[in-house]
């Protein structure tokens, strides 16, 4: 076991960089250089260390390890930090992903760089933050300070539209937050502490559990986002930069998930069974519909913005199953679709670079002049549609199979998506990719450079190697997910055993 504040050390690490790249102070050229590379090598330190993380960690234990705590606001607020095997990939998932986000941003983004780079350093404090905190109030602060960076580099750095859209993002996740500080404060008044650990196995009592669920749920239905308040993402994705829609697609719609883990399954039991047969209804209609909606897209970004809700609808379908195949599906499934749709908002990063729009009419026969571009994109296309031999089947496959056990007909409905995801990834990609290559415009454009090869070429062999061998994901879950599953069935199973007459 370590000694030092390791998770703290991954937590606060980027802050410091961002302390760094304000020092490196001046708007001229080596300034800029200056703070893009005091970036890069920060988050790649960050990574480095959350690799100890997981190297350290022992997947048969279900608990929470490397957990620090300290005297904080008061008795009874503690600075309470702590990783088990549901919140550890996320952790890893957002370190990993944070250099490639600074390095796609390494010529596109000219303007302000210094305040753009401290934004996502920040950014990653707050996020890892959220996945390692064992205090709701640090949680809370947490979940909601991740609001501010994000809603300033939409804002700021963003397209067009950007200041409505940041506004819309930022208004419709604050009201769902509202609420979750309500609840907060009732689960403190009920139980006496805002220690998670504690209050997951501290009874609360059925009434307080249905509204508590309520609250909770509409905080973490806004951030996933599910069916009906789903309308702020597209925007939000369209108008955001590159790495911004990277890193709101590939982390910050897992937060949402990972409340449902953390909070409504093991602290509100009884409500998440009673809500389940709502949250499969809200599931299938965000995976039939959003995809439906997706066929119809004129903009690459808005398309796949859409079949993230739909993706998003498997994993709270899983989730709610309260099945071991469905919750370690869910998981699997947020950590497959941070990596795939992640790598499709670089790959349509490094088209908008060469031609400045995201019009899928603007493209076509691509494969003529950009080959590898066009092998990498079809990857992360097969990966989307869940084609087998990708990490998107395994997380599919599993949230399918753990939803049948409950429900035949919510998971019958789900796989139309399965369909529907294949019809509109697959004209996407014809659209783009193959046809004439008659358009002026396309003439000289240019192969994926040693940067952007850099970028996608991981992520193309964690696409295909966890879709072959997902085994290390599923493992380091495993004994987490038992003991949330178990615990669901047993309160579950002596409400049913106290009305039996």
């Amino acid at each position: 076991m370590t000694t030092w504040p390791i998770l703290s050390v991954v937590t606060f690490l980027p802050v410091l960089g961002a302390v760094l790249v304000y020092l490196s102070r001046g708007d001229d050229e080596p300034a800029r250089r200056n703070a893009r590379w005091i970036a890069l090598w920060t988050t790649l330190i960050t990574f480095a260390v959350s690799v100890i993380l997981v190297l350290r960690f022992d997947p048969a234990q279900p608990g929470f390890q490397f957990v620090e705590q300290a005297p904080w606001l008061s008795s009874t607020i503690n600075y309470h930090m702590g990783v088990d095997g549901i919140s550890l990939p996320f952790v890893i998932l957002t370190t990993a992903l944070m250099p490639f986000c600074i390095l796609a941003s390494w010529k596109s983004v000219t303007v302000r760089v210094r305040e753009y780079m401290m934004a996502f350093l920040v950014l990653e404090t707050l996020m890892v933050g959220t996945f390692s905190a064992l205090d709701l109030v640090l949680f809370y602060l947490f979940f909601e300070g991740g609001l501010i960076p994000m809603f300033l580099i939409i804002g700021v750095w963003g397209g067009p539209r950007r200041v409505y859209a940041s506004f819309k993002f930022f208004l419709y996740t604050l009201l769902g937050s509202v609420l979750m500080l309500l609840a907060v404060m009732a689960l403190y008044w009920n139980a006496g502490t805002t220690d998670i650990p504690t209050l997951m196995h501290t009874a609360v009592p059925r009434s307080l559990q249905t509204w508590a669920w309520l609250a909770f749920f509409a905080s973490f239905a806004v951030k996933m986002p599910m069916w009906p308040v789903h309308t702020w993402l597209p925007d939000a994705h369209v108008e955001a930069p590159t790495a911004g829609s990277v890193i709101l697609a590939a982390i910050l719609l897992k937060m949402g998930g990972y409340g449902f883990l953390r909070f409504s399954l093991p602290m509100f039991p009884l409500a998440s069974h009673d809500f389940a047969p709502l949250v499969y209804t809200l599931s299938v209609i965000a995976i039939v519909y959003t995809s439906l909606v997706a066929l119809m897209q004129e903009d690459i970004k808005k398309l796949i913005a859409y079949s993230s809700v739909a993706h998003m609808g498997f994993v709270t379908m899983g989730i709610f199953a309260g099945t071991m195949q469905g919750v370690s599906g869910g998981v699997f499934q947020m950590v497959s679709h941070g990596i795939v749709s992640g790598a499709l908002f670089l790959c349509v990063g490094v088209v908008y670079d060469r031609l400045h729009t995201r019009e899928i009419a603007a493209y076509g026969g691509l494969v003529n002049r950009m080959p590898l571009y066009a092998f990498v994109f079809m990857v992360f296309t097969m990966a989307n549609v869940g084609l087998p031999g990708t990490s998107g089947f395994v997380g599919e496959f599993l949230t399918l199979l753990g939803t049948f056990k409950v429900s035949v007909r919510t998971a019958t409905f789900a796989t139309l998506g399965v369909i529907l995801s294949a019809a509109y990834a697959l004209w996407l990609y014809r659209k783009v990719i193959f046809g004439v290559l008659d358009k002026p415009s396309l003439a000289g454009i240019k192969d994926l450079t040693l940067r952007e090869g850099i970028i996608l070429l991981p992520l193309v062999v964690l696409t295909i190697l966890f879709g072959v061998y997902p085994k290390p994901v599923l493992d380091m879950s495993q004994a987490s997910v038992q003991q949330l599953v178990t615990n669901y069935s047993q309160a579950i199973g002596v409400v049913k055993a106290a009305a039996l007459p």
